[in-house]
């Protein structure tokens, strides 16, 4: 999100200077990189497993990292634990933010296991919790049986047509309450409050401010950028930067990484400012808090997140994380002493999910590794 929207400053730069035999370069796209969200492509496959994973790997994760590896187990089971390479060590220091990928992760699973008959029974963390880190040990262990008559979830259809979508949000379109119920039908609380959204609004500023100005926190967003439909398709996964003003702008040596990396560079006050336009949109918020921060808390404020997201999904709603005032770095204390202040959380609890909720423009989906690239 960070790179996105400050590239296009120097896109439209890039897109001026392109020729009429420069048309076909700059309106190229990406194509293997989204094909896993495209179900009617292939054949179901028979093992339910495969079936169940290929649309758990389409759930929510941070920085599109898809940390999930998969080691099949008998005929009917497996073990879901984490490639370390895909951690966030700056932005997520003791893995909280990657733990709930996986609690978004085993929800898709059992609400498409569900789908075609199977329960999922998952028991997490089968030789202990990793701590302060995850490690190679499992984060869970699932096994799945026939059942019959069990009701199917009905959140199945908005699988594929779940979005983080990271564009200006329309503040003149209100979200009412009875729609914000829905979205935390299963967990989570809202407001649509002006003012209590104004208040963590400008949190939410602070915050993205600080990952944006920060060297290391930055510079990790940046290493994880897929500049244009080759490298999207090459490394479906990461921030992907694709559209004409980007290709455009690679076609005329605009934007590259190390131009993206250079913080005192106009394409990136050009993009400070559009961001904070972006952050700024929040007509609505939801938020997720588990009574305290273990491992089991992690994993099921992920599982009620993608449940909010595909509720919002069916409503036709817009929603997007604002993770940012959350996260466990030292720069950002600030803002994350002061939402969970506002929020209400005292003790041992903890605000593991912030998201804003409104009508944005559609948009496409995020690119995905394939299932089979997460078989180990």
């Amino acid at each position: 999100m960070v790179s996105r929207r400050m590239v296009l400053g120097a896109g439209l730069g890039g897109l001026a200077l392109v020729g009429a035999g420069g048309v076909w370069r700059v309106t190229r796209v990406p194509k293997s990189a989204y094909a896993p969200w495209d179900m009617a492509a292939v054949s179901v496959p028979d093992d339910i497993r495969l079936d169940t994973f290929r649309h758990a790997i389409l759930a929510p994760n941070p920085h599109n990292r898809q940390p999930w590896v998969i080691r099949m187990i008998g005929e009917d089971a497996a073990e879901i634990s984490c490639d370390l390479d895909k951690r966030l060590p700056v932005t997520d220091p003791f893995d909280r933010q990657i733990t709930i990928g996986f609690g978004t992760f085993l929800e898709v699973a059992r609400i498409a296991a569900l789908e075609r008959g199977y329960a999922m029974e998952t028991e997490l963390f089968p030789d202990g919790e990793a701590q302060p880190r995850l490690d190679e040990s499992p984060v869970a262990r699932v096994t799945f049986a026939k059942v019959e008559g069990e009701e199917r979830d009905l959140l199945f259809s908005a699988i594929t047509r779940r979005r983080s979508n990271k564009e200006v949000y329309d503040l003149a379109k209100k979200v009412r309450d009875i729609q914000l119920e829905t979205v935390t039908l299963d967990g989570g609380a809202f407001s649509a409050d002006p003012e209590f959204v104004a208040q963590l609004r400008t949190q939410i500023l602070k915050a993205i401010e600080i990952e944006m100005t920060t060297p290391a926190p930055y510079r990790e967003s940046v290493d994880l950028m897929r500049i244009g439909h080759q490298q999207i398709d090459a490394s479906p996964d990461g921030i992907d930067l694709s559209g004409p003003m980007i290709e455009a702008g690679i076609v005329a040596g605009q934007i590259d990484r190390k131009q993206l990396a250079d913080m005192g560079s106009q394409a990136f006050a050009i993009g400070l400012e559009q961001m904070r336009e972006t952050y700024g949109s929040v007509p609505s918020l939801i938020w997720i808090t588990t009574p305290g921060n273990t491992r089991g808390d992690q994993i099921e404020a992920g599982r009620q997140y993608v449940r909010a997201n595909l509720h919002a999904s069916q409503l036709g709603l817009a929603m997007h994380p604002m993770s940012q005032s959350l996260q466990e770095y030292e720069e950002v204390a600030g803002p994350y002493r002061d939402v969970h202040a506002l929020l209400g959380a005292t003790g041992e609890e903890r605000v593991q999910m912030l998201a804003r909720v409104g009508y944005g423009p559609s948009i496409g989906p995020s690119p995905r590794w394939p299932v089979a690239a997460h078989i180990a």
